[in-house]
């Protein structure tokens, strides 16, 4: 009997949920193997309450850390807000911290080039002043045609971040609109 990938992974999955089902029949629970293997996971760790960074709810974490490093963080069931419980984006604030593909340096990569280089960050954050600057000064428009003041600019466009807290959020839409930024969003909302 030949069987597809697709036939092979439901018939093995099917079978899985079977004997699983049958032990959990049987009176097999579980939770406590579950429980005991977090805590062993967790052990000698110091908790630290915290707060998750991605929106305004303010689910409370319990961030643990053994030996000054993160070895987990998970939702505070004490949290009248979420009880516990972290939404997708929450539920990977471990991953935030402790992904070995986030980077960690400032890159650049020059017009018409093909490879990106490292820079300094103090050079990229002129680059980035000079350059918003420059795109202001030739697109600020003051009046509209028919003479409304406006003191704007089309041309540039400010996408916050679903790590930026709520703070920061603040801080960075007076700055915006400051510079006469209309296009203002946030990838949360998106």
């Amino acid at each position: 009997m030949e069987l597809s990938r697709r036939e092979f992974l439901k018939y093995a999955g099917a079978g899985g949920a079977t004997a699983l089902g049958g032990l959990t029949g049987l009176g097999l629970a579980l939770a406590p193997a579950r429980a005991k293997a977090q805590a062993l996971r967790i052990k000698d760790s110091t908790t630290v309450p915290s707060i998750c960074p991605f929106c305004s709810v303010g689910c409370a974490t319990l961030i643990h850390v053994k030996d000054g490093e993160i070895i987990n963080i998970e939702g505070d069931p004490r949290s009248p807000h979420n009880e516990g419980t972290l939404c997708p984006k929450g539920a990977a604030i471990y991953q935030l911290h402790k992904n070995p593909n986030r980077p960690t340096k400032v890159l650049h990569r020059k017009p018409g080039a093909a490879d990106w280089e490292e820079v300094e960050l103090s050079w990229a954050m002129d680059r980035v002043a000079q350059l918003i600057r420059k795109t202001r000064d030739e697109t600020f428009i003051e009046r509209l045609p028919n003479g409304k003041l406006v003191n704007m600019t089309p041309a540039i466009f400010a996408l916050g971040g679903a790590t930026l807290d709520n703070e920061f959020n603040h801080v960075a839409q007076k700055f915006n609109r400051g510079l006469g930024i209309v296009a203002i969003e946030n990838q949360a909302r998106i």
